[in-house]
């Protein structure tokens, strides 16, 4: 039966309606693969500083899709092909803009770094690890002791505990003991002990330097203190500005904590420990000011430097140098 003209218009309206509905169909969320790639040229575009537990933009946008999506790296292909959800795209493009606009170095955001192949829980509490002390440790201190016969290891300046963490588990045998004079910093450090099962083996102390302790002498003391001067922390990238400047700043010239160490570890080595600081930038002002110093300058594989090496002997040789 033909049909009349009101028919005929609503008949064409409902094809109509049809037709732009398909149109305005919502797309598939894109792939992690996709993701990745996209977050990471908008961070690339955005000249950010790398160096706080990553080195370029792939790497942060990396940082931020797993830690939204609980997955592990390096992603499986499987993982790569993966559409996650809108909420969580929502989530991950929250993070990189929030990267870009406080420029907040992108483990504070996830609250998880790696150190000599472990993770450790980071917060704006602590510095964020990055020494290179990690190849030394996971080589147990060799050649500089013999790994199997160090039973008392001290870290001065313990942050987020990631250096005496990564000592106790490279060196079974021996007690770990852990300072800072920062009880925020502690609190952090007491996250990772107890993430890798060390309550026993790794204690933990509030003390300005060597203050609290007492007790038997160390084999190893090993201290990533603060060593950066007031020109170069003032020059320092806006990342910086992110963690706590007590563990950064270390005076005028860089040197507040170098002093302490060299006039008071020995006190508390044993008669073969070792003392290793790192000292960073401040490398050639120690150089200059301790000329004549027996320090060994450590190198690295994979990079890195400004650490210096000193033998208990050493040590108790220049204390009168100091003193005068």
């Amino acid at each position: 039966m033909p049909m009349n003209r009101m028919e005929r218009r609503l008949a064409t309206a409902q094809v109509s309606h049809s037709r732009t509905a398909a149109r305005s169909r919502p797309q598939r969320p894109p792939t992690v693969e996709t993701l990745l790639r996209r977050y990471g040229r908008r961070l690339a575009r955005a000249g950010l500083f790398y160096g706080h537990g990553t080195d370029n933009p792939l790497d942060d946008a990396a940082a931020i899709v797993c830690h939204v999506l609980q997955l592990a790296l390096p992603l499986a292909p499987r993982s790569l092909r993966r559409r996650p959800s809108r909420a969580a795209v929502a989530a991950m493009q929250a993070l990189v803009e929030r990267r870009i606009a406080e420029r907040i170095p992108v483990v504070y955001l996830t609250r998880e770094c790696w150190f000599a192949g472990l993770p450790m829980y980071v917060d704006e509490r602590v510095l964020i690890p990055r020494s290179p002390l990690a190849e030394l440790i996971e080589t147990g201190f060799a050649p500089w002791v013999d790994p199997a016969q160090v039973r008392r290891v001290l870290d001065v300046g313990t942050g987020s505990g990631c250096i005496a963490i990564a000592a106790a588990l490279a060196l079974p045998k021996a007690h770990v003991d852990a300072v800072d004079i920062s009880a925020d910093a502690l609190a952090v450090a007491a996250i990772n002990r107890r993430r890798h099962g060390l309550t026993r083996r790794l204690r933990l102390l509030q003390s300005d330097y060597f203050s609290a302790l007492a007790g038997p002498p160390y084999d190893i003391i090993v201290s990533n203190p603060p060593y950066v001067g007031t020109a170069e922390y003032n020059s320092l990238p806006a990342e910086y500005g992110h963690e706590p400047a007590a563990a950064l700043r270390a005076g005028r010239d860089g040197m507040d904590a170098v002093r302490v160490l060299l006039r008071e570890a020995r006190r508390f080595l044993r008669p073969d420990g070792i003392l290793i600081v790192e000292v960073g930038n401040t490398e050639r002002t120690v150089r200059r000011r301790y000329r004549d110093w027996p320090f060994v300058w450590l190198e690295f594989a994979r990079g890195g430097g400004g650490v210096f090496l000193l033998t208990a002997a050493d040590l108790e040789k220049m204390a009168a140098k100091l003193e005068s």
